[in-house]
C-alpha cells in the first residue's frame, strides 16, 4: 500500500534535488558562468540600494534604475552564452526521434553552423551600432556604446561556444535530444 494520498501528484524527493550541492567544483563551470554571477550580484546590490534609498531613506538615487536595466541586459546576454555552451536553448526535438542517426548528426552540425553564422552576424551588427552610438547614459557619465560593446562580446562568445558544439557534434556519436 502506498503512503501517497489519492488524487495527489508524485511525491517529490527533496534530498535528491540537492545532492550535487555538496560536490561543487570550480572546474565544472566556465568563465561566462562567473562573469554572469558577478553581474547578477551587482544587479542585486543595485536593486537593493534602489529599494533602500527609495523606501527607507525616502529619496531615491537617480542612477540605480538605469544601471539596473543595463545590468539586467548583460545578465540576459551573458547567460545566453551559458545556454549555448550547455545546448539548452529551445529547439524542436520531435523529428529527431524518427530520423536515422546519420541524418541527426548532419542536422545537428547544420543547426550549429546556422547558429554560429547568426551569432557572428549579430556581433558584427552590434559592433557597428556601438561605433555609431555617441550618446552618454542619462544618469551616469558613461558612453552608451560600452553596453553595446559588451553585448557584442557576448555574441562573439556565443559564436565561439557554437563552434565548440559544432566540433563536438562532428566528433561524437549522433546525439538525439
Amino acid at each position: 500500500m502506498s503512503n501517497k494520498p489519492e488524487g495527489q501528484g508524485p511525491v517529490i524527493d527533496f534530498e535528491s534535488a540537492f545532492e550535487d550541492d555538496d560536490n561543487f567544483r570550480f572546474a565544472d563551470h566556465s568563465v561566462e558562468d562567473y562573469i554572469t554571477l558577478v553581474v547578477f550580484w551587482a544587479l542585486i546590490f543595485v536593486v537593493f540600494l534602489q529599494f533602500f534609498t527609495r523606501y527607507v531613506l525616502g529619496d531615491s538615487t537617480t542612477w540605480t534604475e538605469e544601471i539596473a536595466r543595463y545590468l539586467l541586459i548583460l545578465v540576459g546576454f551573458i547567460g545566453s552564452v551559458m545556454a549555448v555552451r550547455k545546448g539548452s536553448h529551445i529547439m524542436v526535438e520531435f523529428f529527431y526521434h524518427y530520423m536515422p542517426s546519420w541524418l541527426v548528426r548532419i542536422l545537428n552540425i547544420l543547426v550549429d553552423l546556422g547558429c554560429v553564422l547568426f551569432f557572428m552576424t549579430l556581433a558584427w551588427i552590434t559592433y557597428q551600432l556601438a561605433g555609431r552610438t555617441g550618446g552618454m547614459m542619462i544618469s551616469v557619465d558613461v558612453p552608451k556604446s560600452v553596453l553595446y560593446y559588451a553585448v557584442c562580446g557576448a555574441f562573439v562568445m556565443m559564436a565561439l561556444r557554437g563552434v565548440q558544439r559544432m566540433v563536438k557534434h562532428y566528433l561524437s556519436e549522433p546525439y538525439r535530444p
